[in-house]
């Protein structure tokens, strides 16, 4: 099968939205499939065609958010080159430019498209609107979600059965959801000797001494993650054990308030933050923390929190839906409700080494469903269920 995946974020961008892409193209291809990508050029305002690697990248403007850049709806020249691949079937992974153009490449060429929605974008419409209009910037945010994901795609994919119930509940979306949560490399999180050699130079980095405790967070850091709560939350944590340290692994727009709120705290020397991370390096720090947490609400899946699992690392986390399939209390980690459980749950895995020793026995066993395998298969299956609609 030829497949084209239109995303507007991906490689050398790091996001969830790039792993999930990444782990989708490299599964079918093994598969025997043949996928092209057509996205953003982030570097530069240049068109450029990467044959070897079947990449087109179109130029865009850059947006006030993060990295991301915006393309207009349709380029000529990569019509032409995207006409001569001869697809099956079209993926789309954003309701936004690429997206819009996406829907317009299936139009031309008959070809069905099926789409992907990973953002809650109701959570993000503050960036646009600085909270002004929040509420007319969720409808807008509505009214394009229900076109994209209900009338202009052949096949709809969410990553988990809570933005299912969204859909259903709130945005009453008719259509056929899959629910198919993102697959990771799983090989790529197993402690091999190069990582245990690179997890020895960041405990010298970072000055982290055998009997130390790491709790760790990865991702962006910014408003919508709670990274906010995740500190305060343990700031009496480290009040009570002085070798704990707190580890937020990411870059973005918060960083520099949040160092401020650990010096306002007085914690700041307990409270390590890395800045940005080379890609490669990422699984090393989930073998350096004892246990890996997320506070976010925010989430459409939580891929770092699988990552986790997959490095043999119990994982403690806000009860949110996003968290709810991937988490079995008391057997890979647990969900917390408040800043409070969460504290009491840290001193129980700090003074019960048995039972932190059985949740990390179990992580692996608990993610089976999550490798990149058995995400591109169920994919896949969607796939042919649209061309044959389509015929």
């Amino acid at each position: 099968m030829k497949i084209a995946i239109f995303t507007e974020t991906y490689e050398p961008y790091i996001s969830g939205v790039t792993t999930s892409i990444k782990m989708l193209k490299e599964a079918l291809e093994k598969m025997g499939n043949t996928v092209y990508i057509v996205t953003v050029n982030l570097k530069n305002y240049h068109f450029r065609y990467d044959k070897k690697n079947k990449i087109i990248y179109i130029p865009g403007i850059k947006t006030k958010i993060y990295d991301a850049r915006l393309t207009g709806i349709y380029s000529r020249r990569a019509f032409k080159i995207i006409k001569r691949w001869n697809l099956d079937i079209i993926h789309s992974q954003t309701e936004f430019s690429i997206g819009v153009f996406s829907r317009i490449v299936s139009k031309k060429l008959n070809i069905p498209v099926i789409h992907t929605y990973h953002t809650l974008y109701e959570d993000y419409v503050y960036y646009v609107t600085h909270n002004h209009f929040n509420n007319f910037g969720k409808k807008v945010v509505i009214k394009i979600t229900k076109y994209f994901c209900e009338k202009k795609c052949d096949g709809l994919i969410v990553p988990t059965d809570k933005i299912k119930e969204l859909f259903i509940k709130k945005y009453h979306i008719k259509k056929e959801i899959n629910v198919i949560p993102t697959g990771i490399d799983t090989n790529r999180f197993k402690l091999t000797a190069k990582i245990t050699n690179d997890l020895k130079k960041l405990k010298k980095q970072y000055k982290i001494k055998p009997h130390d405790f790491i709790i760790g967070s990865v991702g962006r850091i910014a408003i919508e993650k709670s990274f906010d709560e995740l500190i305060k939350s343990t700031k009496p944590l480290i009040k009570a054990y002085p070798n704990l340290y707190l580890m937020i692994v990411g870059d973005g727009p918060e960083i520099n308030n949040l160092k401020e709120l650990c010096q306002k705290l007085k914690i700041d020397k307990n409270v390590i933050f890395t800045g940005k991370v080379n890609y490669d390096l990422i699984p090393v720090y989930y073998h350096l923390f004892d246990i890996a947490t997320s506070f976010s609400k925010t989430e459409t899946q939580g891929l770092t929190i699988i990552e986790a699992l997959a490095s043999k690392t119990p994982v403690l986390c806000i009860n949110d839906d996003s968290f709810k399939k991937m988490i079995i209390s008391s057997y890979n980690g647990y969900l917390f409700k408040d800043s409070l459980e969460y504290q009491q749950l840290v001193k129980k895995l700090i003074k019960n080494p048995k039972l932190y020793n059985y949740l990390k026995k179990n992580t692996l066993l608990s993610i089976q469903e999550y490798t990149k395998e058995a995400f591109a298969k169920k994919v896949y299956q969607v796939y042919q269920k649209a061309i044959e609609q389509h015929r």
